[in-house]
């Protein structure tokens, strides 16, 4: 009678530290996935910006990209490559994928470059680091949170939906009030997508993906956090930043 109990508790403790193995094993797996997407969206926002100070530190090369036509190719020219990605990277190879990752952050670096024309440097680097901290902060919520923040989502892609209409609309109007609660919807909306897209990209990492899946996985996550720190940084820049009178 002993005996059998003592090989059915063994039994269980071998299940259980099997699981256990198997869920630490899952748990550093995932940890490495986001190390991943973490390192391609920062190493994707370091691209833009060397591109972007450089390009606006060349008077001569500012003029010949926004004082032409060449302009309506450098600020539409990001959006082709998130098009690019988003419905044809299943086709590509991971190393395409990750060139055609590293072409968009540059063109995103050219058609950022005005804000450092814009804005003062020193108010770039002060709401740069603010965005760093609100980013970090938030990002780091929805990966820790037990709350299901689907429906949250689904909240703020219909207030995102409403920002790009309004935006729209007042590059017709040109309200400075309406700009003002623009950003300021803005700066809500893309903080709160901080934390509904990094709780998605967690949930839908697997043990099950090759290499190139994990890859392209990690890369498509990446591009959508480096939207949302754009977005909000763009965001908060135009409420906090002070305009360069020189």
């Amino acid at each position: 009678m002993s005996n059998g109990w003592y090989n059915q508790s063994t039994v269980s403790q071998n299940a259980g530290s099997a699981r256990a193995f198997g869920q630490a094993q899952f748990d550093e797996g995932l940890r490495q996935h986001m190390l991943r997407v973490y390192n391609y969206m920062m190493a994707g926002l370091v691209v833009t910006g060397l591109v972007a100070g450089f390009v606006a530190s060349d008077r001569s090369l500012m003029i010949a990209l926004f004082g032409s036509p060449v302009k309506w190719l450098v600020m539409l020219a990001p959006f082709a490559f998130v098009l690019a990605l988003s419905f044809g990277i299943q086709k590509m190879s991971y190393k395409t994928a990750q060139m055609v990752f590293w072409a968009y952050s540059a063109t995103m670096g050219l058609s950022l470059s005005v804000v450092f024309l814009a804005f003062t440097g020193a108010s770039v680097a002060r709401v740069f680091f603010i965005t760093a901290g609100t980013f970090a902060a938030m990002s780091l919520w929805g990966y820790t949170t037990r709350r299901n923040l689907t429906n949250f989502g689904g909240f703020l892609m219909m207030g995102l939906f409403g920002v790009v209409i309004a935006g729209f609309v007042n590059m017709f109007m040109q309200s400075t009030g309406m700009q003002f609660a623009i950003s300021v919807i803005s700066v809500l909306v893309f903080t709160g997508l901080t934390a509904y897209d990094t709780q998605s990209i967690k949930e839908m990492y697997s043990e099950s993906y090759d290499h190139e899946s994990a890859g392209k996985l990690a890369l498509m996550g990446a591009l959508t956090l480096y939207l949302d720190f754009i977005n909000l940084f763009m965001s908060m820049l135009r409420l906090l930043g002070d305009q360069n009178r020189d």
